[in-house]
């Protein structure tokens, strides 16, 4: 008996009474993808182990990426580990992608083979939208991530802690000679998460005063930016013993103890913007006193939505601003690669090998890394 709809061909007899049947349909699956390999979350354990799965062949618009390095991000954390409730296991984080291209389709005119790419949060959008039109696809309400995060009963992705990548053309990064990739891969998603709000919202002007809350992953690279624009940057901390690498290494020009209270009251009235990298739960009028007249408060860290922030309404009666952002778009995150590169900008980082993602997602639960985890996918997947 044959089972309904499966594309069935029938093959010449052996004998009088046999026929061989071909699953048309699955060996033609089979010719529309390539095998991948790479370290998956089966479950809220989040703990990562080998993942054998596949991805689609080259297209005509697309580059395929044999990975060479991954950053791991906060966000791949809380993925793998359901932190809110949306995780679609199995699940292969990494979205701070780079490696060198080893084919490219035969509509593809921005990469040939041996280039150096990178893929970033986003793989695709509508491309018709306000948001696309205006190279803001992060934005696009059909934003297409890297791996899986929202599943809309689609395809399902697979991210960068693997040996491949397959991706649009439009939605790769080109990534400069002079950029080494394990530094530059962080940049992917940390990097283009603080470059866009201080574009955007202006905050990247000559002898400005920005200020900087957390000094991990993101702040860090907030810090480097915004000394690249000409900047004057406070960090501001709850730790104190971050004081000294944030002076003497990144060189920030001051250092605020945030429950210190005379050092906060000091510091009253003198930032143009800040850029708020703290995910946890933390009260925002000491931060909003911190501005000028017109100063932008522009939150970057992931929020929980069950622990939301309270914006009190009375401090920004002096026409101050409290707001939020996320990756920007392709056409920026190229624009900040190509900057990053032309003033030495590279994420401080710990390069690991994939056999001790699991320790490195232990650590970066506890905040014990400077800045950023990086896999050495080449050499050790």
């Amino acid at each position: 008996m044959i089972a309904n709809n499966i594309n069935i061909k029938t093959v010449k007899p052996i004998k009088s009474d046999i026929y061989i049947y071909i699953d048309m349909s699955r060996l033609q699956a089979e010719e529309e993808t390539q095998k991948a390999f790479g370290w998956a979350a089966r479950d809220s354990s989040g703990i990562l182990s080998p993942f054998h799965f596949t991805r689609r062949v080259n297209g005509d618009n697309d580059i395929t990426i044999k990975i060479l390095y991954c950053g791991i991000c906060h966000s791949d954390l809380h993925i793998a580990r359901n932190d809110f409730g949306i995780s679609i296991y199995p699940v292969v984080p990494g979205h701070e992608i780079v490696g060198v291209v080893t084919q490219v389709g035969k509509k593809v005119d921005r990469f040939k083979v041996g280039d150096k790419a990178g893929v970033g949060c986003l793989i695709g959008s509508c491309g018709k939208c306000e948001n696309c039109q205006n190279y803001m696809e992060s934005y696009c309400s059909k934003t297409v991530y890297t791996y899986t995060i929202f599943y809309d009963g689609g395809d399902k992705n697979y991210g960068g802690y693997s040996d491949v990548y397959v991706v649009n053309e439009h939605f790769a990064i080109r990534f400069p000679d002079n950029l080494s990739l394990g530094g530059g891969a962080p940049l992917l998603c940390a990097g283009i998460t603080v470059f866009s709000p201080m574009k955007y919202f202006g905050l990247d002007k000559a002898g400005m005063h920005l200020g900087v809350v957390g000094l991990g992953g993101l702040g860090h690279l907030a810090v480097k930016f915004a000394k690249a624009f000409g900047m004057k940057v406070t960090v501001i901390s709850t730790s104190p013993s971050k004081q000294h690498e944030a002076i003497e290494q990144l060189k920030a020009d001051s250092f605020i103890v945030s429950h210190d209270m005379k050092q906060m009251e000091a510091a009253t009235g003198t930032m143009n913007g800040i850029i708020d990298t703290v995910a946890a739960v933390h009260p925002l009028k000491p931060l909003l006193d911190l501005l000028k007249t017109n100063g932008k408060l522009i939150l970057v860290g992931a929020q929980s939505l069950e622990k939301p922030l309270e914006v009190p309404a009375m401090p920004l009666y002096g026409r101050k601003l409290v707001s939020g952002s996320m990756a920007g778009g392709v056409k920026e995150t190229q624009e900040m690669i190509d900057f990053a590169a032309e003033h030495n900008i590279e994420a401080n980082v710990e390069v690991i090998p994939m056999d001790y993602v699991n320790k490195a997602m232990d650590r970066l639960a506890k905040g014990a890394v400077r800045y950023r985890f990086v896999i050495d996918i080449a050499n050790t997947l």
